[in-house]
């Protein structure tokens, strides 16, 4: 995996209207350096390597203020376990939940069609699609 430097996570904060500081930019340079899943713990672990110091509620706070600027998707896959994608563009995902591995689809691959009514007062955000699988028995 290809890491980011400093110079172009300070850019995407800066381009999202996002105050910089040094736990800001390493949360972008682990999850977004590539297309990923992470969950708020995977991220803090991987940001302590480099900024041990960061508090777990930075991070939490962070992935928050992120999935508002529309730099992360936070995708709930189990009433347990939510991640962060960093893939922002149209897609779905296959969840093994025997394994707990999340794989990206490509909206090519499957086609949602309609949306409900909604009433007036609302205006649809976004359309997540889990495909839940588990390993047939033996």
């Amino acid at each position: 995996m290809e890491t980011m430097t400093v110079l172009q996570a300070t850019e995407i904060l800066r381009g999202a209207g996002i105050p910089v500081t040094l736990q800001r930019v390493e949360i972008v340079r682990v999850l977004l350096s590539s297309p990923q899943h992470m969950s708020a713990d995977q991220v803090l672990a991987r940001v302590r390597e480099s900024v041990p110091e960061t508090s777990r509620a930075t991070v939490y706070n962070t992935l928050k203020l992120f999935r508002e600027k529309n730099l992360v998707r936070e995708l709930i896959v189990d009433p347990e376990r939510a991640v962060y994608d960093s893939n922002t563009s149209p897609h779905y995902h296959l969840y093994d939940a025997d394994t707990g591995q999340l794989t990206d689809i490509s909206a090519e691959e499957l086609q949602v069609v309609g949306v409900p009514h909604l009433p007036a007062h609302l205006r649809l955000e976004e359309v997540d699609v889990i495909i839940r699988v588990r390993s047939r028995p033996s």
